[in-house]
């Protein structure tokens, strides 16, 4: 099932909406503290908490300007360095995360950027307690394949996203947590290719999806 551009449009705000808040709200927070504070060491701490919720909302914003927008240039392709930066950048403050990258593209479309970007965000979600998430892309025979590996203590992936991820849309309206899975089965179906979901033996899930290399 299709879902209206204005619809998905709204999704995607609402997302952008819920993720910003909290660390925007603690920038808002931290202004009022500085405000009434007096004591030095009060006031640096103070700036400390500000300049963390600046540097997250930063790197949330230039994530999601990759992920959802329409940055990267004017170019088809996107340099691949960009988008393990914008990665690094949202899941890197996770220190119970480890990132490892198998990335054999110096420069990927901008629609695989945008699902391999989407994956990670989501993987990166499944990944509860921590653990390792491999990102992995190349070009095979005309295709540009995707894989990512997310492996923890636990490793939770909302049905809901599985679902829309395989199977785009439901019969009933998704919700906007379920956006960045739709938009991943939208790029890829259109192109042509596929999305893939499955889990491991030992609690693991892998994600996969299928472009050609030149959409």
């Amino acid at each position: 099932m299709a879902i209206s551009p204005v619809d998905f449009a709204s999704l995607l705000c609402s997302r952008l909406c819920h993720d910003l808040l909290s660390p925007v709200g603690a920038l808002n927070n931290g202004l009022e503290l500085l405000a009434d504070e007096t004591d030095p060491e009060m006031r640096a701490r103070c700036m400390e908490l500000l300049s963390e919720s600046a540097r997250v909302s930063a790197n949330k914003l230039k994530f999601y300007r990759l992920a959802f927008g329409a940055a990267g240039g004017f170019g088809e392709r996107v340099d691949a360095r960009e988008a393990q930066g914008a990665i690094q950048g949202l899941l890197g403050d996770n220190k119970r995360l480890t990132l490892d990258w198998a990335m054999e593209r110096t420069e990927l479309t901008k629609s695989a950027i945008k699902v391999l970007l989407n994956l990670s965000m989501i993987a990166g979600d499944a990944l509860v307690r921590g653990g390792r998430l491999t990102i992995g892309a190349e070009d095979n025979d005309g295709l540009t394949e995707i894989v990512l590996h997310a492996e923890g203590p636990r490793v939770v992936l909302d049905p809901e996203l599985r679902a829309t991820l395989v199977d785009g849309a439901p019969e009933d309206a998704i919700t906007p947590r379920a956006a960045a899975a739709y938009l991943i089965h939208a790029i890829a179906t259109d192109a042509g290719g596929s999305v893939v979901v499955s889990e491991g033996v030992d609690g693991s899930i892998l994600f996969g999806a299928t472009l050609p290399s030149s959409r």
